[in-house]
């Protein structure tokens, strides 16, 4: 095996521009990690924030972008009993998903469901353990609730949208187009709202409020989700493209006892990422077996050309996932 291996590297914070090709080590497996010849890496916002200056890897993590990625695993290191090489898997990555070659925990890696191919399964990791972890495990969605999700024709939102109708919620979902909206409701939501030309807040609030909302938005969208809510709701707050301050009157938290909650996946420990594995594994990866729950695709780039994968998933035309090809 070589010495070193093809990557993509953030040269300066700043535009998808700053994505360049570059030579690097080829990494180790550590204890209990292994090593993927990786196949596909997945593209995800925080990856062009990490670009941008302003989502810092954690101490420990590469520092280059990509925190999913599909392949074969190359290496096992000591403590490893459940992957052997050449097992193929998907993964969820601490970083560097952006070359041939990356290491990971191994009980952050799944198999790849039957039928599926590497591309599809690269989508997998990254947006499934978020909205399981944010939907199910911290907002706790049940079957009959009105469910929320914003950003419906994004990666996070087409399995938020999948999951929680599978599970027998009421889906609503908000995008910025008819076409978008249409993508959803074919997914599986009951209404979907054109957030340029409706108010969710009044369609939410005809529909009865939203027991649970998923929201990546922030900024203005704050006060609106909390209007939306019924008594009793839940927001779950995971990103915020429209910043992360607002001005909020807490009276109708207190008084209709609202929880407004949130988290990152990246900044979580293996052991806590290595649980919601498991979940998936059990609660999730059954269905897509099945083929009854599937990764919407948008797009494909080849490894060499990050950049343009980068300026897609800042365009407002993209709908579901983008992945890079890496050693396919």
């Amino acid at each position: 095996m070589s010495k070193t291996m093809k990557a993509i590297e953030i040269s300066t914070p700043g535009g998808p521009e700053v994505l360049v090709p570059c030579e690097r080590p080829m990494p180790t497996a550590g204890q209990g990690e292994v090593v993927i010849r990786v196949a596909w890496a997945g593209v995800n916002r925080p990856d062009a924030l990490q670009r941008a200056g302003n989502y810092a890897p954690p101490p420990t993590a590469s520092d280059l972008p990509g925190l999913e990625a599909s392949g074969e695993v190359a290496e096992v290191g000591p403590g490893v009993t459940d992957w052997k090489v050449g097992d193929k898997v998907c993964a969820l990555l601490p970083g560097g998903g952006y070359a041939e070659y990356v290491t990971t925990p191994a009980a952050h890696c799944l198999p790849i469901p039957e039928g599926m191919d590497l591309r599809e399964a690269a989508c997998l990791p990254e947006t499934f353990f978020t909205v399981w972890t944010n939907v199910f495990m911290r907002g706790g969605l049940k079957a009959g609730e009105r469910f929320l999700v914003h950003g419906g024709s994004s990666g996070i939102g087409t399995t938020a949208i999948q999951l929680a109708r599978h599970f027998g919620a009421r889906v609503f979902a908000t995008a910025g187009s008819d076409e978008k909206c249409k993508t959803c409701t074919d997914l599986g939501a009951e209404r979907a709202i054109n957030y340029k030309t409706q108010d969710f807040v009044e369609v939410m609030k005809d529909a009865g409020g939203a027991d649970l909302i998923l929201d990546m938005v922030g900024g203005d969208y704050l006060p609106r989700n909390v209007n939306a809510l019924a008594n009793d709701g839940r927001l779950v707050q995971i990103a915020f493209l429209n910043g992360p301050k607002v001005e909020l009157n807490f009276a109708q938290v207190m008084v209709r006892r609202l929880t407004i909650t949130g988290s990152t996946l990246r900044p979580q420990s293996d052991l806590a990422k290595a649980r919601i594995a498991e979940e998936l594994r059990t609660h999730v990866w059954p269905l897509l077996d099945a083929g009854r729950v599937a990764p919407v695709m948008d797009s494909e780039f080849p490894l060499e050309d990050a950049a343009g994968a980068h300026e897609r998933i800042e365009s407002p035309g993209h709908v579901g996932k983008i992945v890079l090809k890496v050693g396919a």
